[in-house]
């Protein structure tokens, strides 16, 4: 094992029960990994809409599956960009300190470590995750364990110069990066050829997004890259359409992707979306909130072998919806949905953000140190927080940083003060 020197404790966000009474930064052992793991300081780390059912549901969560949180509390985070300190000898011949990494926070590995802590010893468990019952992001160092590793899950980044908050959200842009991925559309060269699937979002075709939050802006960002004839955003408030406006007009104009923005509380969404393409109806529907209403409405707009994507989940019982069956059978349209993504998808989120072909910093609104995820977290309960939360959980910082983007250079005027 490669030994660098390590502090003996560490900050860390902790959950030890149901509810954010139970959730706070604490002071724990920095742990030392065995031969077949490694340990990492977490350069940066993004807060995860997705921790807000964690906190609620506890050992009842399905990735925790009755793991007693109140006697073996979890380190939360799965979202993050960690540099490797210490590598076990099992990955020297793969991994070296000073590698820069991102981590898969879904693991597709059943459990190895602390089986006994799982309801029926983790009988059946084919997943488990990162910041869940793995440790996380949110704390000065994480270990990095033999289930994450043998899943291919520590992706090394491909570029060294990537800002650490934006490899930190690789994760959710990975998420929509993979969505995308499900969208199945069939061709053919002619009447009498055979039919042929293509991937992705319609090359100059209509795409439309439900939804202007965090997760609908990235899924703009990536649209914009994926050449459609045009991109319309839906979402009832103005402010979010202002916002999509403001950081990706310019960027759409200039890959020659017409974007129109358009709240269904002023104007019939459906007779915009006829209007732009001549009655057909859009060739990709992407359902970016979790509403029964948006995903019933979303059907309407589909056209001939369109994909209608839900993306947005929904509270269990909440989820069974209604579903125009003849839509599906006469227009031959796509019903696809995807939770999370892969290894794959966060490598190559990371080779878009170092080409450019995605706007990372546009995504990143608030920045604040481990003291702050929990403010982070209660902001998006609230529905107060617009964007990406980043933390650094090796600076302290007093007060919440406010940005409409946040660029390589605020990292490193943020880093130096």
């Amino acid at each position: 094992m490669n030994e660098q020197t390590v502090p003996s404790v560490m900050r860390a966000l902790v959950l030890d029960g149901i509810g954010f009474d139970h959730l706070a930064v604490r002071t724990v052992p920095v742990p030392r990994p065995g031969p077949g793991q490694m340990l990492a300081r977490v350069d940066a780390a993004g807060v995860c809409t997705s921790l807000l059912k964690l906190i609620d549901q506890g050992a009842a969560h399905s990735l925790v599956n009755g793991w007693d949180i109140e006697r073996f509390p979890l380190i939360l985070g799965d979202e993050g960009a960690v540099t490797l300190v210490q590598v076990g000898a099992r990955h020297t011949d793969r991994f070296q300190p000073g590698q820069r990494c991102v981590v898969q926070p879904a693991v597709d590995h059943p459990p190895i470590n602390h089986r006994e802590r799982y309801r029926s010893e983790g009988a059946g468990m084919e997943k488990v995750a990162v910041g869940y019952t793995l440790p996380g992001h949110l704390a000065e160092y994480i270990l990095l364990t033999e289930e994450a590793i043998e899943a291919e899950c520590v992706i090394p980044t491909p570029y060294d110069n990537l800002p650490y908050a934006h490899a930190a959200i690789a994760e959710p842009i990975s998420c929509c990066l993979s969505s995308q991925d499900h969208h199945v559309h069939l061709a053919k060269d002619g009447p009498g050829e055979k039919r042929r699937a293509e991937k992705g979002l319609k090359p100059g075709g209509v795409t439309v997004v439900l939804g202007a939050g965090a997760m609908g802006r990235m899924h703009v960002d990536l649209a914009i890259g994926a050449g459609p004839r045009a991109i319309v955003v839906a979402n009832r408030g103005t402010e979010r359409l202002r916002l999509t406006e403001q950081l990706f007009a310019n960027r759409a104009l200039q890959a020659g992707v017409e974007l129109r923005t358009v709240s269904p509380r002023k104007e019939d969404l459906a007779a915009v979306v006829y209007s732009m393409t001549a009655g057909r109806g859009a060739d990709d529907v992407i359902v970016a909130v979790g509403s029964r209403e948006a995903i019933e409405s979303a059907q309407a707009l589909c056209g001939r072998g369109a994909v209608l994507n839900l993306f947005g989940g929904m509270k269990k019982g909440d989820d069974i919806i209604g579903l125009d069956t003849g839509i599906v059978h006469y227009k031959e349209i796509n019903v696809t949905g995807s939770s999370g993504g892969s290894p794959w998808d966060i490598l190559r989120t990371l080779e878009l953000m170092g080409d450019g072909a995605v706007d990372t910093a546009a995504h990143i609104t608030r920045i604040g140190d481990l003291s702050h995820a929990a403010v982070f977290l209660r902001q998006i309960r609230e529905g107060k927080l617009n964007g990406k939360a980043v933390v650094y959980p090796n600076r302290s910082a007093e007060d919440i940083t406010t940005a409409e983007r946040w660029t390589a250079d605020d990292e490193a005027a943020y880093l130096r003060g």
